[in-house]
């Protein structure tokens, strides 16, 4: 006779794990799983689910986000999912609380900022290490919390590629100065947000420019950045206006290297399509060409504003996106087209020239850019500030493993 089949261990009910985790949390996991009614989020079904072995991956190879895996006792976090198994409310409860506190001093201990420099335009973005009720809440925002765990996506999506190419490198003996250049370039990614922040990053070391929000890259363009002697800076602030039929503001230098020879060569102002102002006030006069000493201006022993009017050719194109930093830098339109089909796209005084600006205009404004008038600088308030990161990421993938795009602000080191 066959022996009888061996009964399915029946799931305990919810409410008896729900109690056990009661029991068991104190400090922020209580606050975090009351406010969710201590519903779990590893345990599935009376089962510990695919994301606890995702977490165990991270955590063991921690090594490769610069921290020691020794500091989350893998294997005592082995053993309470082990002890799970058993399907015992009080040893479930023991399991999803293991879990979600090694899971938030991971994220901490990710988000703690490292080598990196960045200029916050707004002190608000500089980044602060999470509390413990903040990653867990977090985790808990998206409707997938096994995609949130598989994806890391409470990191760029630059630091995720950065971090699986210092594994690549450390496996393939990379040199110490390829390692230190490697993770510099982590510690640059490590600052910036996850996806479901909305927020613009732009890469100044490849000319491209990303945008995020609801966990997802929404969209990417490519860019003109500085060149290497007017470089765009590692700055983060809020991108707060869109700036339509936009005058260009023509730098100091420029002003003195270009406008002021051609003036005296006998180009007129009108015809650079260019106007003069007394001053960089509110209310500035406008200058007759014949009131301006060019030689001065041209030796550098006088400065003058000039500005660029709006139009097709206008050097910001037809909109501008500005957010408050001290080192004047914004995004803008260009008419410059064939620049962005370059390979090397290092040629601005700073700023970020965008492929498609109504394309990113239409995402941070909500709605599609319209210019109602000829109206020259037009305002319009974004509806929410939009946090904007500029970067220097060199490090890429190849089919060898890991590469270096030329350092062409000598920022690597």
């Amino acid at each position: 006779m066959a022996a009888p089949a061996k009964a399915a261990r029946a799931a305990p009910a919810p409410d008896a794990v729900a109690n056990a985790m009661r029991e068991e949390a104190g400090g922020d996991l209580k606050r975090f799983y009351a406010e969710r009614d201590f519903k779990p989020m590893w345990v599935r079904s009376g089962k510990i689910g695919p994301s606890a072995a995702t977490l165990i991956g991270w955590l063991e190879s921690a090594e490769f986000d610069g921290l020691k895996p020794s500091s989350y006792d893998v294997d005592a976090l082995r053993e309470r999912i082990a002890g799970a198994r058993s399907g015992d409310p009080q040893a479930l409860a023991r399991a999803e609380l293991a879990l979600s506190d090694s899971f938030a001093r991971y994220v901490r201990d990710q988000r703690r900022p490292g080598k990196a420099k960045m200029t916050y335009a707004d002190k608000a973005l500089k980044p602060k290490r999470p509390d413990e009720l903040t990653v867990l809440r977090a985790a808990a925002f998206p409707k997938s919390f096994d995609a949130y765990v598989k994806d890391m996506g409470w990191m760029s999506e630059q630091y995720v590629r950065l971090r699986r190419l210092v594994g690549h490198a450390e496996k393939q003996g990379a040199s110490k100065d390829a390692m230190a250049r490697l993770r510099l370039n982590l510690d640059r990614a490590r600052i910036l947000p996850g996806p479901w922040v909305h927020h613009v990053v732009v890469d100044a070391s490849s000319g491209q420019l990303w945008y995020y929000g609801d966990g997802k890259r929404v969209g990417m363009m490519k860019v003109v950045v500085g060149a290497p002697e007017t470089q765009t800076p590692m700055l983060a602030g809020n991108l707060q206006w869109a700036i339509l039929n936009p005058y260009w503001n023509v730098p100091d230098y420029l002003a003195e290297k270009s406008i002021a020879p051609k003036v005296l060569a006998g180009r007129s102002l009108a015809s650079l399509r260019m106007e003069a102002l007394s001053d960089w006030g509110p209310n500035p006069r406008k200058l007759a060409q014949s009131e301006i000493d060019w030689q001065a201006v041209a030796s550098g022993s006088q400065v003058l504003r000039l500005r660029e009017l709006p139009g097709g050719a206008n050097s910001m194109g037809k909109v501008k996106f500005l957010f408050p930093n001290k080192e004047g830098i914004y995004l803008h339109d260009t008419p410059q087209r064939d620049l962005l089909a370059k390979p090397d796209r290092h040629f601005s005084n700073g700023c970020i020239r965008l492929e498609n600006a109504g394309e990113l205009g239409q995402w941070l404004l909500q709605r599609p850019i319209r210019t109602k008038s000829k109206t020259p600088e037009q305002a319009v308030a974004l509806p929410a500030e939009v946090p904007v990161y500029l970067t220097y990421i060199t490090a890429v993938a190849t089919d060898g493993g890991v590469a270096f795009r030329n350092d062409v602000y000598d920022r690597d080191g």
